[in-house]
C-alpha cells in the first residue's frame, strides 16, 4: 500500500498532474500546482459533482461567494473562537510543532523520538488573517475563508427572494478554503489552501432525520457511480465526542488510503444554528415563511461537504493499476471517461507528410467534441503505454490503409480491443463508447 502512494505521487509529477509550488525555489510546503493533466482532471471532478448535485436536479441552485469576508461573520460563525482552534504542542529538543490529536504517543515525539519534551498544549486558531485597503489597522482585518458554507448561509435571504425555492432546497457551491494547518501531510490529502465542494441543504426542522440518511446514501453513491470500490469506501458515523457544537450527527465517507481510513466527505446535521447565528448578530432575518400553512421558521440545514483536490488524489490512487502486456509492466489509470484528463488521443502511425494532414483532419473533427491528445513521437507501442498511464479511454490511429479506405483504428484502454471505424461515423462511435 505504501508503493502505491509513492508510484501515484512520481506518477503526478512525471506526467503533469500535480507540482510542488514553487518548486525553482525550493518548494513552498503544502501547496501544490496542477499541471496540464491535473487541471483537466480537477476540472472534470468539478463538473462531475456539479452535474449531479446541480445539473440533474430542481431542487438546488449554485452560487460564488467572495472568498474574503469581515470579522463579524466569523465570529457569528464562530469560527473566531476555541471551537475552530487545535491544540498545537512543541517538542523542546527539535522545536516541531504538532497537533496533539495527531499523536500516537502523546509523550513522544515523532520527529525526534525524545519523550517528555513536549509544551503545554494550547490553542491555535486556523483562520488566515490579512488587512484589505493601504493601512494595516485593526479596522481593516479581514479574513480568507476557511469553508465555503457561510457564504451560502449570508445569501439564504437573497436566494429565497431571486429563486422562489421552499425548502427542501439547496444551495451549491465550489471554491477555494483556507486553513492554517499545523500538521499538513500525505500529499495533496491536507493542505493550507485547498478546494470544496459543499452544498448546504435547507429543510423543515422535522424533516433533518430523513434528509441527512437521503444525503448520506446519495453521496456514497457518488463515488462508487464514479469508479471506486464499494470495499474501498466506508460511511462511519462520528462518536458523540467527535461531534461539531452545532451537529446533531455527522457521518463521513472514508476511503481506504495507503496510510490508513481518512475521510473523503462529510455529511453533518447542521440544524438551525448558522442561520440562527447569522440572524441574531446582524439584525436580518433569516428565515422561512410557508404561505400555504401560514408557518415560520428557521430551515433546519445538511450539509454535504467534500474536498475536491483530495477527491482527485483519491480518484488517482483507485485508478491506478499495473498489468502486464506483451511480456511488459504496463501501468494503466483506470479511470472512468467522466474523470479522464483526455477522452481521447489521436496516433498517427508515422510523421510522413502523406500521413500528417489526415490525422490532424481527424484531430480537428475531435476537439469541438472532446477534450483531445495528439501525439506522434516514438513507436506507436509507447504512445499507447503513454496513454495508458495517464488514462486516456480511447486512442484512434491513423495508419496508411486509412488514405485508401478512409477509416481508422479505435483502441481501449482497458480491454485492449481494437476496431476499425469510418472516420465519417468516429465522432458518433466515441461519443456512445463515452456516454456513461
Amino acid at each position: 500500500m505504501a508503493d502505491l502512494m509513492e508510484n501515484v505521487v512520481n506518477l503526478c509529477k512525471r506526467r503533469g498532474f500535480i507540482f510542488p509550488s514553487a518548486e525553482i525555489y525550493g518548494g513552498f510546503r503544502s501547496t501544490y500546482d496542477y499541471g496540464p493533466l491535473g487541471v483537466l482532471m480537477l476540472r472534470n471532478v468539478r463538473e462531475a459533482w456539479w452535474k449531479s448535485m446541480v445539473q440533474c436536479r430542481d431542487d438546488v441552485v449554485g452560487l460564488e461567494a467572495a472568498i474574503l469576508s469581515p470579522p463579524a461573520v466569523w465570529e457569528a460563525s464562530g469560527h473566531l473562537g476555541a471551537g475552530f482552534a487545535d491544540l498545537l504542542v512543541e517538542c523542546r529538543s527539535c522545536n516541531t510543532r504538532h497537533r496533539q490529536d495527531h499523536l500516537d504517543d502523546p509523550d513522544k515525539c515523532p520527529s525526534c523520538g525524545s519523550t517528555g519534551t513536549f509544551t503545554e498544549p494550547r490553542a491555535f486558531n486556523l483562520m488566515f488573517k490579512t488587512h484589505v485597503g493601504p493601512v494595516a489597522s485593526e479596522d481593516a482585518v479581514a479574513y480568507l475563508r476557511p469553508e465555503t458554507a457561510q457564504g451560502m448561509f449570508l445569501n439564504f435571504a437573497n436566494i429565497l427572494q431571486t429563486t422562489r425555492k421552499k425548502p427542501p432546497f439547496g444551495i451549491a457551491q465550489i471554491g477555494k478554503s483556507f486553513r492554517n494547518e499545523i500538521t499538513p501531510g500525505n500529499f495533496v490529502f491536507r493542505t493550507r489552501e485547498f478546494e470544496q465542494m459543499e452544498l448546504e441543504y435547507f429543510v423543515p426542522p422535522d424533516d433533518g432525520p430523513k434528509w441527512y440518511e437521503y444525503w448520506c446514501e446519495q453521496r456514497f453513491n457518488w463515488y462508487v457511480d464514479l469508479g471506486i470500490a464499494p470495499e474501498k469506501l466506508r460511511l462511519r458515523p462520528h462518536d458523540a465526542d467527535e461531534l461539531s457544537h452545532y451537529s446533531a450527527g455527522t457521518s463521513d465517507v472514508e476511503f481506504e488510503f495507503p496510510f490508513g481510513w481518512g475521510e473523503l466527505e462529510g455529511i453533518a446535521q447542521r440544524t438551525d444554528y448558522d442561520l440562527k447565528q447569522h440572524a441574531a448578530a446582524s439584525g436580518e432575518k433569516l428565515e422561512y415563511f410557508d404561505q400555504a400553512t401560514g408557518e415560520r421558521y428557521v430551515p433546519f440545514v445538511i450539509e454535504p461537504a467534500a474536498g475536491a483536490t483530495r477527491t482527485m488524489m483519491t480518484f488517482l490512487l483507485a485508478a491506478y493499476s499495473e498489468d502486464e502486456v506483451e511480456g511488459e509492466t504496463r501501468t494503466v489509470l483506470r479511470l472512468d471517461p467522466r474523470l479522464a484528463p483526455y477522452k481521447v488521443a489521436v496516433l498517427p502511425l508515422s510523421k510522413k507528410d502523406t500521413l500528417t494532414p489526415l490525422a490532424r483532419e481527424v484531430l480537428a473533427r475531435l476537439q469541438s467534441n472532446f477534450m483531445t491528445d495528439y501525439d506522434e513521437t516514438q513507436s506507436i507501442g509507447r504512445r499507447y503505454r503513454r496513454q495508458d498511464e495517464i488514462g486516456t479511454p480511447f486512442c484512434v490511429t491513423v495508419d496508411f490503409d486509412s488514405l485508401e479506405d478512409k477509416a481508422v483504428t479505435i483502441r481501449d484502454r482497458d480491454s485492449l480491443e481494437q476496431v476499425r471505424v469510418p472516420i465519417d461515423a468516429l465522432v458518433t462511435e466515441l461519443r456512445d463508447r463515452l456516454t456513461v
